[in-house]
């Protein structure tokens, strides 16, 4: 039925072909069933046609022959290539796992130490999940350079030239601030390593990290027109637009994180006494703040006109198929799109430049230090007083007049 819909007069073409035929009206009805649009599934159907003879090539006649190995076998190198091949791959892959043709992937040498190794991260030494993440990538891209999937024992011979290698090759690409944290998280694996015999003894005492000096670089900030300028930019004429508004609104008008925006639930708004109840997941807390009109209205219009109806109760939600909830990067990218279309002069490329900026307005409102930091989620005043070094004004007034004899370019103060 799904397919004499969607191909009146050629359905039959697609119920016939070899392999895929006889599961395709099945994946269609997953597709709908994911809120893929009738043009996208279309177009994986078309993909299909070009998908079975790269299974022919590969000796496979029959569903029975199809394995995942030979299905993704047929994505192209790059998927910019073929753009339409490589979602069918990827889509077709997740189908028949969900329908129990494909069993689910084993775990590989590297996510299994990986999963140990955040274990201990978490448990052990009680960092946050996101501290926990940027861990894990830099130690995957380690245990990719050393050959870790093929030879597990890589890690028992690791010398000092290993490592330098390693640092060599991602030093070239990083800031010196993240080519800190990186070199930083290798070492402590290294400890971790030592502390259970895996590795050379001493080697993590001989890695050190390159030199950053704490507060080198101003805090990335927008000047607060600025600010409203870009949200006032924003289309809110499209669902999409209704939504990325919203998401901004709250980090320029709470300072909220990305992870914390993008795990806001519908039960964290409190509508009948005005508040919003927002976990800090870098601090494990919970902090309350009140509900604004401005952001009230904007959920209000996003949540009647555009976000899909969806048992997740996450309050933003993606706008294109599949389904789901948003990750992280979906703010950065939120942020990034609509700086490049407002035009403006913005040079940063997070949106956490609005929380940034949001900590500023406040201090130049007279905010205390105190307030500030409840309300950004620090730990402690020492990191929101990285904003004291904007507040220029209020700087010049605590300056101390310089002695008399002090030389100010080449001569004594008070002495022509």
């Amino acid at each position: 039925m799904l397919l004499t819909e969607l191909f009146p007069r050629s359905h039959h073409y697609y119920s016939s072909l070899p392999v895929l035929g006889s599961m395709l009206p099945g994946y269609a009805r997953w597709l709908f069933d994911q809120s893929y649009p009738k043009h996208r599934v279309r177009m994986h159907f078309r993909a299909a046609r070009r998908l079975v003879p790269l299974l022919h090539d590969r000796n496979v006649h029959t569903p029975e022959d199809l394995t995942r190995e030979h299905l993704r076998s047929c994505a192209p190198a790059s998927s910019q290539d073929d753009p339409e091949l490589a979602a069918l791959v990827r889509s077709l892959d997740r189908y028949l796992e969900f329908e129990g043709i494909f069993s689910a992937s084993p775990p590989t040498e590297i996510e299994v130490r990986l999963a140990i190794y955040g274990m201990y991260l978490k448990k052990v030494r009680g960092l946050a999940d996101s501290t926990v993440k940027s861990h894990s990538n830099s130690i995957a891209e380690l245990l990719e350079h050393l050959g870790y999937e093929k030879t597990p024992n890589a890690l028992n011979a690791l010398t000092e030239a290993d490592i330098e290698g390693f640092v060599c090759k991602v030093g070239k690409r990083l800031s010196r601030s993240s080519f800190q944290h990186t070199v930083a998280h290798i070492r402590a694996f290294c400890r971790f390593l030592k502390a259970g015999d895996e590795l050379p003894s001493g080697l993590h005492l001989q890695i050190d990290t390159p030199r950053v000096y704490r507060e080198e670089r101003l805090p990335r900030t927008l000047p607060w027109d600025t600010v409203n300028t870009l949200l006032q930019s924003i289309d809110r004429s499209t669902a999409m637009g209704r939504r990325d508004y919203a998401m901004l609104l709250l980090v320029a008008t709470y300072g909220l994180r990305a992870c914390e925006v993008v795990t806001l639930a519908l039960d964290d708004i409190d509508w009948r006494i005005g508040q919003l109840r927002v976990p800090q997941h870098k601090t494990a807390n919970r902090v309350i703040l009140p509900l604004t009109d401005e952001v009230g209205a904007s959920l209000v219009a996003y949540l009647k006109q555009g976000r899909p109806q969806s048992p997740h109760r996450e309050v933003f939600l993606r706008c294109r198929a599949p389904e789901g909830v948003l990750k992280p990067t979906a703010v950065c990218e939120v942020f990034q799109t609509w700086s490049r279309k407002s035009g403006l002069n913005i040079p940063f490329h997070g949106a956490h430049c609005l929380r940034h900026s949001y900590a500023t307005h406040l201090l130049r409102q007279g905010t205390s230090m105190k307030t500030i930091g409840d309300i950004l989620g620090h730990r402690t005043t020492e990191s929101t007083c990285v904003y004291l070094r904007l507040a220029i004004e209020d700087l010049r007034k605590v300056a101390l007049p310089l002695p008399p004899d002090t030389p100010v370019d080449g001569h004594l103060e008070g002495k022509a």
